[in-house]
């Protein structure tokens, strides 16, 4: 069976590299899967879950905020703004950030600063959901 070749990268590490037999993208105009020969095709990301299926054993999930994916004949390139193994995301911490940016919806003055305050919001109930 062809395997694909993927690389995730974030400014602090490289996240993973190696072959798989597909991976799961949360892309800004839907979730996207990407396997061996997929056509080449360049993706914004937006925050969510990145899943690697390796073929043996679990799959591996991983947190990325931002950033953009290239499907090329090499295989898919992800560079994440920022980017952290599930296992590695606190709950309570994130329930944290939530209540926070709650209450920066609520005291937004402006509408910018709303829309920007339920943008934050929306990610972090994302990534809330998928723990």
């Amino acid at each position: 069976m062809a395997s694909l070749h993927f690389e995730l990268v974030s400014p602090a590490r490289a996240l993973f590299k190696g072959e798989v037999e597909s991976v799961t993208i949360p892309g800004t105009e839907g979730e996207m899967t990407v396997l061996p020969s997929h056509a080449p095709v360049l993706a914004m990301l937006k925050p969510g879950i990145v899943t690697v299926r390796k073929g043996s054993g679990a799959d591996e999930r991983i947190f990325v905020r931002g950033g953009f994916a290239e499907v090329n004949p090499q295989g898919l390139t992800v560079l994440a703004e920022t980017a952290l193994p599930v296992e590695e995301l606190n709950a309570a911490a994130i329930a944290q950030q939530v209540k926070n940016a709650e209450e920066d919806v609520a005291d937004a003055k402006t509408d910018e600063a709303r829309r920007k305050a339920n943008e934050t919001l929306e990610h972090l109930k994302t990534l809330q959901a998928a723990l």
